[in-house]
């Protein structure tokens, strides 16, 4: 291999560290993350984090607002869009198997300034992830013990509740996920196996359990009549609708893209995934297998669940708020709506610990690049964990879950996660074509018809964004900016020979 290739390219914002130096970076003795993963372990841990409230809530939503029955069909598009996606996040975590997911994927194929670009959002994307999550997990845990006569004071039940002030059980459930994560990683599997297996048990109570009382006329018609989606106003349409005029429809063959659009956020977190690489025992066989074999099942369980709804119920009245539960009180069986809503609130809980991990692992792998203080880069001399940055974010985001709704920022984990697909699948086709020679465990198929098609998808789905989502996201990256060229551009590892 000749040098110019085991040389970072030195081009201002642009340079770029080799996939070498980023390996190197993972031997240090005081910045090295344990091996401790499986396939196994990285399949529980996608699957920990995809089956959350998108399954029990946005399947009823959809069917009812979007598409009806043919939500299925919705679930579907979006699966592919996110396997597009997932072929190149495979290529990426088996060939740099690093933490930092797309942000050490970019700094190794397009540069600095990306890379730092694509870090910002997926702290963002993740924290945002982690206290969203956390206040559903409250909202559905504060409603299990109303069920049992157990009642939280208004002032601690979260600022959703009138009179709330202060979400504690958010708050304490951040606090208690980050001690694990501290403790170590192999911990945090074996719980969110126990987790994964208590959700998908009740998935899979829903659909055998609801396979008995299936209507096939509830099914028609499969794909309702068009109908034009509700006018909206200002910065809330969507961005697609205000610069092109087009409208999208709900209902219809187009429908079920519109239908894509909102159920893609049910499969948000597979690429999580990859932040796990570096503490894989063989990434280069498993970070395929886990990213691709968690978005496949989790596929198959969202389709079968939603032509099971649909058939229990007409799809004009499907519940929105809690589809599952409510369509098994309606054929008078309210024992599995109870089970349902008990598996939403252990499932929500492997969401949050997920979504905390990926969070942390990013920050870790931009503070050893230098890019944020190497304070955080110092692993646990005995666990081996990240434990700095594991505190310091457990920490804010548990006082943002307690104190806030932020219900309004929750579209910004989606378009970070859309923009972070692009990155990614864009950052395939360049180090094919500047490091060809580099081996490849796992190769992203048809490039780079792949990666064009995931990058034409992942814009498509963005486009249909709300334009105040794309105001505020653009205002954090503004922000990046900032900071990038008032600290990180400095003190960047790879300044460091010219300095």
């Amino acid at each position: 291999m000749s040098t110019e290739q085991q040389s970072p390219r030195r081009s201002g914002v642009f340079r770029t560290k080799t996939v070498e130096q980023s390996i190197r970076d993972t031997e240090e003795p005081e910045h090295r993350l344990r091996k401790s993963l499986s396939a196994w372990d990285l399949t529980v841990f996608g699957v920990g984090v995809i089956i959350g409230t998108g399954i029990f809530v946005l399947t009823g939503k959809v069917a009812k607002e979007n598409a009806g029955p043919a939500t299925s069909l919705a679930f579907i598009v979006a699966g592919i869009v996110c396997a597009l996606a997932a072929l190149c996040y495979a290529e990426f975590a088996s060939t740099v198997p690093v933490a930092g997911s797309a942000y050490t994927f970019s700094y190794a194929s397009i540069g600095e300034l990306p890379a730092w670009i694509i870090g910002w959002d997926l702290v963002l994307e993740f924290a945002l992830g982690t206290a969203v999550v956390a206040v559903g997990w409250s909202g559905y845990v504060r409603s299990l013990l109303d069920n049992v006569g157990l009642h939280l004071p208004a002032v601690l039940s979260g600022v959703d509740v009138p009179g709330g002030v202060f979400d504690i059980l958010a708050f304490a459930l951040v606090l208690v996920l980050t001690a694990v994560l501290v403790i170590g990683v192999k911990l945090s599997a074996r719980i969110t196996t126990i987790i994964v297996s208590i959700k998908v048990t009740v998935v899979m109570i829903v659909i055998v359990a609801g396979l008995f009382f299936i209507k096939a006329e509830n099914y028609l018609p499969f794909i309702p009549p068009k109908q034009l989606q509700p006018t909206e106003s200002g910065f809330a349409q969507p961005l697609i609708q205000l610069l092109f005029g087009y409208q999208p429809t709900n209902f219809g063959v187009m429908g079920i893209f519109t239908a894509a659009s909102v159920v893609f956020f049910a499969f948000i977190g597979f690429d999580v995934v990859a932040t796990a690489a570096e503490e894989t025992k063989v990434p280069q066989r498993d970070m395929p297998r886990g990213i691709l074999g968690s978005l496949f099942i989790c596929t198959v369980l969202y389709v079968a669940v939603a032509l099971v709804i649909t058939g229990m119920e007409h799809y004009t009245r499907i519940s929105v708020s809690a589809p599952l539960a409510d369509a098994f009180k309606a054929v008078g069986h309210p024992f599995y709506a109870g089970v349902i809503s008990f598996g939403a609130a252990i499932g929500l809980t492997s969401v949050c610990m997920i979504l905390l991990l990926g969070q942390t692992r990013v920050f870790f792998a931009m503070s050893r690049d230098e890019l944020l203080p190497r304070f955080f880069s110092i692993t646990h001399p005995r666990f081996g964990t990240p434990y700095r940055p594991t505190v310091l974010l457990g920490v804010v985001i548990a006082i943002v879950a307690g104190f806030t709704s932020i219900n309004e920022l929750a579209t910004l984990v989606n378009i970070g996660t859309l923009f972070a697909f692009v990155v990614v699948a864009l950052g395939v086709i360049i180090l094919r074509r500047t490091r060809p020679d580099l081996p490849r465990a796992f190769r992203t198929p048809m490039v780079p018809l792949i990666p064009v098609l995931s990058i034409a998808a992942s814009v498509w789905l963005m486009l249909n964004l709300p334009t105040e989502t794309w105001l505020r996201f653009a205002i954090w990256m503004v922000i990046g900016f900032v900071v990038y060229f008032l600290y990180g551009r400095s003190h960047s590892r790879l300044a460091g020979g010219r300095r």
